[in-house]
């Protein structure tokens, strides 16, 4: 899993050693901390779909790519999840055409999730360009690329996208709160400094989390 974000309410149901980023993953828009904008978008996007094409873009831990798999979930939508490296002209133009058809039974939309845009090559960010055209944009398709920086993508492609920022930053005091609520979950061990853990991590909590498998592991 590229990224996870903070969140209320947990899957139950598995036991460790499970990973703790895929046990507590979020799975409502609802069940993230913090990152208030893009919950207020994604939140307007499930209530009314329709044919758009965003960026999240933000530091790694933060939730861009766990936010789009929920986002696609709760639509819901037919999802088309594209690593960068995979992100090629025949995989494009292959989603292209899918997306040109009726969504399968049960979803309204197709979501094509593109991971770690700012690794694809400039002939694959060209070829997305004229898909991303408001004359040429796929029926009832939603575009979600993720992003740590904006540097290696092209201006035309980027201004094709409503780009939304993904930030750690205030979320310390949740992030702890978070570790000691999935301690007590699974341990009743003396626990480990969470402060610190969040700290080290950089407010990342995909790496919090790890970390705290580790503490877990040695409890």
């Amino acid at each position: 899993m590229s990224d996870i974000g903070l969140f209320t309410n947990f899957q139950t149901g598995f036991s460790f050693p499970q990973q703790l980023t895929e046990k507590y993953a979020p799975q409502t828009i609802d069940d993230f901390v913090g990152l208030d904008k893009p919950k207020k978008i994604m939140q307007a996007l499930v209530a009314n779909p329709r044919p758009s094409a965003w960026l999240f873009l933000g530091p790694s831990g933060t939730g861009k790519t766990i936010a789009g798999l929920v986002l696609a979930k709760m639509i819901p939508a037919e999802l088309h999840h594209i690593p960068s490296q995979e992100c090629n002209l025949d995989n494009i133009e292959r989603v292209r055409r899918t997306c040109q058809y009726v969504p399968v039974a049960g979803c309204k939309f197709h979501l094509v999730l593109v991971d770690e845009a700012d690794q694809m090559s400039p002939a694959a960010q060209v070829s997305l360009l004229s898909k991303l055209d408001a004359t040429n944009f796929p029926p009832a398709t939603i575009f979600v690329f993720t992003a740590n920086a904006t540097d290696r993508l092209e201006p035309r492609f980027l201004s094709r996208l409503h780009v939304i920022e993904f930030s750690s930053y205030g979320i310390s005091r949740d992030a702890v709160a978070l570790l000691e609520s999935i301690w007590k979950r699974e341990t009743t061990a003396e626990p480990p400094n969470f402060a610190r853990i969040v700290k080290e991590a950089n407010n990342n909590i995909r790496e919090a989390l790890t970390k705290l498998e580790v503490e877990l592991m040695c409890a």
